[in-house]
């Protein structure tokens, strides 16, 4: 099977999966109502091997297609189950994030290979404090466990805005460096950090995520809406693409692609959950097309002979 291109058309993504596992249901509760379980050391959780990488499909909202994934750190705790970063981030030491970060950025470039296998050109991306753009060696890493396939499409990672603000210097340094690996930068949680246009301009992104706050009742609400168009027409004049992240309607996703925003990712169209049931998903929405075609054939088949 050749791995799908979205620029090359289409594959229909008709909405969230209905038939999560319980895991993934009450990790998406807690996601939105808070988690209250013992906080996880990071470094204890890589040691016991815990940590596993969810993906949060990424929708082109233009062709109705996959376009990528984000890859999201989650702690599979033997007692108490999925367990979010709220379980382990706020008591996290600098040395224990740079260990989590780079366990992630190894884990997204290794299960690339994966997806490709399957059929699947995906563009994935991870969160990354900006910090560790620094500390940590990133293009070695990147070199030593990239895929060897000429259609890898590099790996985005993700930059909130409020620390570009303090760390613009910092960005500006490293981000030559990283696009030499095949590494691009999207500012994240755009509009939550106030910074100011000139210093985007200053900054080479490839995308800006519209922060949760903003989407959020974006089809009713004419100061989130305002907010939205601004930030989407922003990332185009400075030739980004606009991602919407947390949409949780179908009015908002609407109105999203009415403002033109090019990406989109939330519950509504898919939770973050498992590589293997991501993948599984996936395989499931390319064989439904392909089935309803042969029975269509084999009707026709039919009734011809008939």
């Amino acid at each position: 099977m050749a791995p799908h291109d979205p620029a090359q058309g289409p594959r229909g993504w008709s909405g969230s999966d209905h038939e999560l596992a319980n895991d993934e249901r009450r990790a998406l509760v807690e996601s939105m109502h808070g988690d209250t379980r013992p906080r996880i050391a990071i470094d204890e959780a890589l040691a016991s091997g815990w940590f596993e990488m969810w993906y949060q499909p990424k929708i082109d909202l233009k062709r109705k297609c996959l376009a990528g994934a984000e890859a999201l750190a989650r702690i599979c705790h033997p007692d108490y189950g999925v367990l979010l970063p709220g379980t382990f981030l706020p008591i996290a030491t600098e040395d224990s994030i740079a260990h989590l970060t780079e366990h992630a950025l190894i884990s997204a470039l290794t299960n690339w290979p994966m997806f490709e296998q399957a059929g699947f050109n995906l563009h994935l991306s991870i969160n990354v404090p900006v910090r560790m753009l620094l500390d940590l060696p990133i293009p070695a890493i990147v070199d030593e466990y990239r895929p060897q396939s000429e259609r890898w499409p590099g790996l985005i990672v993700e930059v909130t805005e409020d620390q570009i603000v303090r760390d613009l210097k910092l960005a500006q340094r490293v981000a030559d460096d990283l696009r030499v690996s095949g590494i691009q930068i999207a500012i994240d949680d755009f509009g939550s950090g106030y910074s100011s246009f000139s210093c985007l301009r200053e900054l080479p992104f490839v995308e800006l995520k519209l922060d949760r706050s903003f989407v959020k009742d974006c089809a009713i609400d004419a100061t989130n809406a305002a907010i939205c168009q601004t930030a989407i027409d922003l990332a185009h004049r400075f030739g980004s693409a606009a991602v919407a992240a947390g949409i949780e309607t179908q009015a908002d996703l609407q109105a999203l692609v009415v403002m033109g925003c090019d990406f989109g990712q939330g519950v509504m169209i898919a939770p973050p959950m498992p590589q293997e049931r991501f993948l599984d998903l996936l395989l499931q929405r390319v064989s439904k097309p392909r089935a309803q075609m042969q029975a269509s054939a084999s009707d026709e088949a039919a009734a011809a002979a008939g």
